[in-house]
């Protein structure tokens, strides 16, 4: 699809802000597009799919991810990399996290050395445990990095519902500039300079919201529910600080906020693909009935293995990773953990020989 520079589009003028571009049709792009249009500024929305976006295009809707959400403003939906990529200040990464690698690495040569490019994938890459970030950095070595993750569910910002989120970058200049662009009356950005930290955990949480579907579906009490979202932030932040990240990170959006509303929402696609299970559907019914892609589903397997090589305790992920694999039932799993040996309640306060 060519894509062509519009002066009028079902009303909208084209805008004066920056030229932006976001790659991936999926949800999260779709309702930063919005944001970002919606802000000022013209966005150069990148998708494999001739037909969506041509539909787009058409029509401003992405009825597959967002029906009914219509994108208005400067929106320029195309399949051509390189003319969505060269005509950008800024570049948003929404690609799922296992064609990340491929798709960057495909079309490297359309980015300016020094490009700022900003990923919203909260995924992890097998080989290495490379971190969306990091594949980004090793694709494009010039490029200025930063990561975007938080509470975020994508139906709420598109639906201009209060939202905060986090810009993670090490250059200031990164996390000024997605401030500047994203801000508004109902999104707000707070920074961080813990990239590893915001990205790890927007990565971890999407294990425990499967957990936490699985608790919703059992009618678990909210003692129960509570218990477990609060196990599951010492288990992802013993991990991670284990791996690098700082621990205070896991105190903000990106880590107890992201975590709380992926557990306890069933617009979480991790949630429901648990709540799925949780009521007896095989995984792969369940993953197809979404009809999405559920990180957290391929995340576990990497956690585990990654846990297991380094030593790390993860009884949630081991114990989940025993019900989706190995056919264990949900209740014995639940009642492993609570015969488990009881230690530290807080993660870092107890010496770490202690802390399980």
């Amino acid at each position: 699809m060519s894509e062509n520079t519009r002066s009028d589009h079902q009303g909208h003028k084209s805008q004066s802000g920056h030229q932006i571009a976001v790659l991936g049709g999926g949800s999260f792009g779709t309702a930063m597009t919005k944001v970002l249009a919606e802000n000022g500024h013209g966005v150069h929305f990148w998708m494999r799919d001739e037909h969506q976006a041509r539909e787009i295009d058409e029509t401003r809707c992405n009825s597959r991810y967002m029906p009914g959400v219509i994108l208005s403003g400067d929106v320029r939906p195309t399949t051509d990399f390189a003319t969505a990529v060269n005509n950008a200040d800024l570049v948003f990464v929404a690609i799922p996290s296992k064609f990340v690698r491929t798709v960057i690495r495909d079309h490297a040569s359309a980015f300016a050395s020094d490009q700022v490019v900003v990923s919203l994938t909260k995924g992890i890459e097998k080989t290495g445990f490379r971190l969306m970030s990091e594949v980004l950095q090793e694709e494009l070595p010039k490029a200025r990095v930063g990561v975007l993750s938080g509470p975020n569910l994508a139906g709420e910002i598109a639906a201009r519902e209060l939202t905060a989120t986090v810009i993670a970058a090490k250059n200031p200049i990164v996390r000024q500039t997605v401030q500047d662009l994203l801000g508004c009356a109902y999104f707000r950005v707070y920074a961080n300079i813990d990239i590893y930290g915001v990205e790890l955990a927007g990565a971890l949480k999407n294990i425990y919201a499967i957990v936490a579907g699985m608790a919703s579906a059992l009618d678990l009490g909210e003692n129960a529910r509570a218990m477990l979202i609060t196990r599951s932030l010492a288990e992802m932040s013993r991990f991670a600080v284990s791996m690098g990240a700082n621990p205070m990170t896991f105190m903000g959006l990106a880590g107890v906020g992201d975590l709380v509303v992926t557990c306890t929402s069933p617009k979480s696609r991790n949630f429901r693909v648990g709540y799925a299970v949780g009521k007896g559907a095989r995984l792969n019914d369940a993953v197809a009935e979404l009809g999405q892609v559920a990180e957290g589903i391929y995340t576990l397997l990497l956690v585990k293995e990654k846990a297991e090589s380094i030593g790390i305790y993860m009884p949630l992920v081991r114990g989940l990773y025993d019900i989706l694999y190995e056919g264990a039932s949900i209740s014995a799993v639940i009642s492993g953990l609570m015969m488990a040996v009881q230690n530290s309640d807080v993660e870092f306060i107890l010496p770490r020989t202690l802390t399980r």
